[in-house]
């Protein structure tokens, strides 16, 4: 997953990731990874409309965003 991200913010592509909080709480994120360090990242999270740190044992899932479509 670290070589994921880590490509994922010298392209700039949009992930997908499910994520566990501290609070034992399930999220579902669509993010930008601004930077990788040892044990979190720095990413940008379209669902908070801000800058967040994560933490690499609390990603239960992380991939490529899909293409949102929009109904008629």
């Amino acid at each position: 997953m670290r070589s994921l991200l880590i490509r994922a913010s010298a392209s700039g592509a949009i992930l997908e990731m499910i994520y566990l909080d501290n609070k034992g709480n399930v999220s579902q994120r669509r993010i930008k990874v601004l930077s990788v360090k040892e044990e979190s990242f720095r990413a940008y999270c379209y669902t908070r409309k801000q800058q967040r740190t994560f933490k690499f044992a609390n990603v239960l899932s992380a991939g490529p965003a899909r293409k949102m479509r929009r109904g008629a």
